[in-house]
């Protein structure tokens, strides 16, 4: 029999039909709390650093270090201007030299003097750079330099200030780009792309048959140094425990500024600059090894969900440490294996514009970055002298290791400081010695004040001498404590970054870090004109970020955030403890999460402003 044909709809009591609700697929499950709790319950499973394929893991971290410190301090030697002079033949075949114009006005560290018995011209005109022949006398251990090697004095010296803009400019791009792409796909794959290709740049420098071909190449090597940088912290950064990460990441500092100190040495030994850069670069083909050594970032696998990789890798630990997985008391592994087939959650750093909080604590940082960096060049600059006669040395070599002393000096002090007030406190101490050592040579010093100069001449008769040795004094602390803004900066954006989008978070700093840098070759390029403007301005900015830090939250002995809402739930704490009885103003992690879902209510929303946070303060 034929199918009865479809009747009307039904209709409820006052006639009117009722229509067909599609129902919403259910909510995809969310994952376990526990293999997202890697500080808490993966990390302990594994044997934290106690483990030995951990500590060689760590170990293989800090060994490129050392070839990365070579590779950032090669300017100094590479592209050091030298003295020149121009030699021309007479009749009789005997030499005359003169002393090129302007050679007291270049940007080197050393002094300017004339090769023994050559006479020093009493004034110099344009045509004494029309040479055919320049002799140079280079004071950084090298026979020939890129600057000897293509006479770039005079007319071309600017030329060297390009090739040094071009290996700070490739680790800026390098930074952002990397560290988007280690968020990607990964930080192993970066690490080792990287070094291949450094090792095909690097090596092609040598090479170069021009200027143009050398600053083209110096920024890929850059670039490609930048992503060997990132992915080498962040894997250092993921590897430890919370209190250890502090400890690992100095480690690793002072290996990259042993590079520093050796350099010299390795450029007396190279004698040419050729030779220099290939010896530079040649160790990086041991880090082609890690390719088969070096496994990828298990913190990373287990944030983005890729579970199934997780457990490999879990079990090649196991294996490596000689662990038995009976020892897994909190069940990470059955865990693990419930959630296989989870597909992989991957973030990109863009999605940091959406939060309430984590985008502030990067641009926070950011600019302290960007001003520790920016601001050592000034002092560095103060230090050194504009003009020979405020120099402190006329030697290359003390002035080079004077820089590096002052560098050195500044992370043993950031050990015990930080240990004690913590990442917030350190950071904020350091920065406040800037503004005030920025802001006394500025206002006591650099201003002439007609006051404080009378009372000088007054006092001593004696006023330049005794403000050039008070010039000298704010220089050295405001590069000390510069130096550890900057450092310090970096390493607190790894540990507020949640691992998901800690890539991009790292690159953007380390960006931010570059820009500083970039300022020593820009005023050198307008041989220092601006340059006391330049110093008003990022002495500002410290003003500035003094306040900025009280914002941020302690990362000390806190677990990582894994994802963007854990990241979301730092919180700001007091700079100093409660006292016995004290109500706290300010709201616990744990507190914070109970009220999360507030303003996410209407109800809520239409009695509270929209610019007040959960914790009742209000939001920048």
């Amino acid at each position: 029999s034929a199918a009865a044909p479809p009747g009307p709809p039904p209709a409820n009591a006052a006639g009117a039909e009722i229509q067909a609700v599609p129902v919403p697929p259910p909510p995809a499950a969310a994952c376990s709390p526990l293999l997202l709790d890697y500080d808490g319950s993966v990390l302990p499973f594994l044997g934290g650093l106690g483990g030995g394929y951990q500590r060689t893991l760590v170990l293989l971290t800090w060994v490129p270090a050392l070839f990365i410190g070579f590779s950032k301090f090669s300017d100094s030697f590479l592209l050091d201007q030298p003295d020149f002079w121009c030699r021309e033949a007479d009749g009789q075949g005997n030499w005359s030299g003169s002393l090129a114009p302007g050679h007291a006005n270049r940007s080197g560290n050393g002094s300017i003097f004339p090769p023994p018995g050559l006479p020093t011209p009493a004034g110099g005109n344009a045509s004494e750079c029309d040479c055919h022949e320049w002799h140079y006398r280079i004071r950084a251990g090298l026979v020939q330099n890129v600057v000897s090697k293509w006479d770039l004095v005079c007319d071309s010296a600017w030329k060297v200030h390009i090739a040094k803009f071009s290996l700070l400019v490739g680790l800026i791009f390098g930074h952002l780009i990397t560290g988007c792409i280690a968020d990607w796909v990964g930080r192993r794959p970066v690490l080792l792309f990287s070094v291949i290709f450094i090792l095909i740049f690097g090596l092609t420098v040598a090479l170069s048959v021009n200027v143009t071909m050398f600053s083209t190449l110096r920024f890929f090597e850059g670039f490609c140094l930048a992503g060997i940088v990132l992915s080498l912290y962040a894997l250092r950064i993921e590897l430890c425990p919370p209190g250890h990460r502090f400890m690992i990441t100095m480690v690793a500092s002072f290996i990259e500024m042993s590079g520093q100190f050796l350099m010299p040495g390795l450029a007396a030994l190279c004698r040419d600059w050729q030779v220099l850069q290939a010896v530079i670069i040649c160790p990086f083909l041991l880090m082609l090894l890690y390719w088969v050594i070096f496994p990828e970032s298990l913190r990373w696998l287990m944030a983005t969900q890729q579970f199934e990789a997780s457990k490999e890798l879990i079990l090649q630990f196991t294996h490596k440490n000689r662990m038995n997985t009976e020892s897994d008391i909190k069940g990470v592994v059955p865990e693990l294996e419930k959630e296989i087939t989870r597909r992989p959650k991957k973030v990109c750093i863009v999605k940091v514009v959406g939060t309430r909080n984590l985008w502030k604590n990067i641009v926070v940082l950011c600019v302290n970055s960007l001003t520790g960096y920016g601001i050592h060049h000034c002092f560095a600059k103060s230090m050194m002298g504009h003009e020979a006669k405020m120099a402190i040395t006329h030697n290359f070599y003390a002035d080079y290791y004077t820089m590096a002393g002052i560098a050195l000096a500044s992370c043993l002090a950031m050990c015990p400081v930080v240990g004690f007030l913590g990442r917030r406190g350190g950071l904020l101490l350091f920065m406040i010695l800037t503004a005030l050592a920025s802001l006394l040579q500025l206002g006591l010093l650099n201003c002439n004040l007609a006051s404080f100069s009378l009372f000088m001449n007054t006092l001593t008769g004696m006023s330049d001498s005794v403000k050039d040795k008070f010039s000298t004094a704010f220089s050295i602390v405001g590069m000390f404590s510069s130096h550890a803004v900057g450092s310090l900066s970096v390493f607190f954006c790894a540990e507020i970054t949640p691992t998901v989008i800690r890539g991009g978070g790292l690159g953007l700093v380390l960006a931010s870090a570059g820009f500083g840098r970039l300022t020593a070759p820009i005023m050198e390029l307008h041989n220092q004109k601006g340059y006391f403007l330049h110093h008003v301005i990022f002495a500002c900015c410290t003003l500035i970020c003094i306040i900025c830090i009280l914002l941020l939250p302690e990362s000390k002995n806190q677990n990582l955030p894994e994802n963007i809402p854990d990241g979301e739930h730092y919180t700001r704490q007091p700079l100093l403890p409660h006292k016995k009885g004290e109500q706290p103003l300010l709201l616990t992690n744990s507190e914070l999460k109970d009220y999360s879902g507030l303003h996410d209510s209407a109800a809520v929303s239409d009695g509270i402003s929209e610019n007040t946070t959960a914790n009742g303060m209000k939001s920048m």
